[in-house]
């Protein structure tokens, strides 16, 4: 097994990747774009996943939280995941609805034993009726969630335990919130089990105003800030096993040329990751 790199499928990257598939190892499909696709789009995916390893990523289900998550997003996602036999599917540690009210993007839930509990049964169900279970992904907060009783990577980390889950770790969203609420993102690193660990996310954001001063959003149009490489190379020191590191981008798309230049860098930071590791055993 060797360190993959890959970029997020999106429409307007198509012609990009498949051109490209001699720099790229592995695509993340956006799962929830085909529950409800026709035939031969599905078709089209199960095709693609011929030619490349492909991985399905979630955006709806809401598991972290105490309501229980929707039998028919699971039995949409068992459908998707039969007909394309992806590698591995994801989603967030995060919720979306509530008491019948659907609130239109990932939020954060407070940190608590009741969140971590309710999470842990959701994904105990994800698992039985998928068949596998996801890797969970660590997402970006403009708000520190009130309720909170603990710190995200504790948070994090009991969910991971109680669940038996593996971690998508999100280094733009991990940047974001330590930016954000004034903590050392390796310090979270430090917290998280090794083996837990097999996928990594990258993206870019931009400050906007809140509260009177200002925070870092993850809105996946900007490039990859140097910072996220900085991280990417402690995840390279600290955790051994082969990872897989995808590049998100949602809208603005620079040419092919930047994103593998992108790709190009992050292998780079791995990398280095991996020798200054190799580098402290042999001293």
């Amino acid at each position: 097994m060797r360190d993959r790199f890959g970029l997020g499928w999106r429409e307007e990257l198509a012609a990009g990747i498949l051109s490209s598939l001699d720099r790229i190892d592995v695509v993340e499909v956006i799962a929830d774009d085909y529950f409800d696709a026709p035939g031969r789009r599905v078709r089209a995916l199960r095709t693609l996943a011929a030619q490349v390893p492909l991985l399905l990523h979630g955006v709806a289900m809401g598991l972290a939280s105490c309501v229980r998550v929707e039998e028919r997003r699971l039995t949409a996602m068992a459908r998707l995941v039969d007909a394309v036999r992806p590698e591995g599917w994801s989603e967030h540690l995060a919720f979306v609805r509530g008491a019948g009210v659907e609130i239109g993007h990932l939020a954060t839930p407070p940190r608590s034993s009741a969140t971590v509990e309710g999470t842990a049964a959701n994904l105990d169900r994800a698992r039985r009726v998928v068949g596998t279970a996801p890797l969970v992904e660590n997402v970006a907060t403009l708000i520190d969630p009130p309720g909170s009783d603990r710190s995200e990577p504790e948070w994090v980390a009991e969910i991971l335990a109680a669940s038996d889950a593996g971690l998508l770790l999100d280094l733009h969203n991990l940047h974001a919130n330590a930016v954000n609420f004034g903590f050392d993102p390796r310090a979270f690193l430090d917290r998280m089990a090794p083996e837990r660990v097999t996928l990594i996310h990258l993206a870019g954001g931009r400050w906007i105003a809140a509260g009177g001063g200002r925070r870092l959003l993850d809105d996946h149009v900007h490039d990859v800030p140097d910072p996220v490489y900085d991280l990417l190379r402690e995840v390279g020191r600290r955790f051994p096993r082969p990872l897989t590191v995808i590049l998100e981008r949602d809208g603005a798309f620079p040419g092919m040329t930047s994103l593998l230049a992108q790709l190009d860098r992050a292998r780079a930071a791995l990398a280095a990751g991996r020798a200054a590791a190799s580098a402290g055993r042999a001293a």
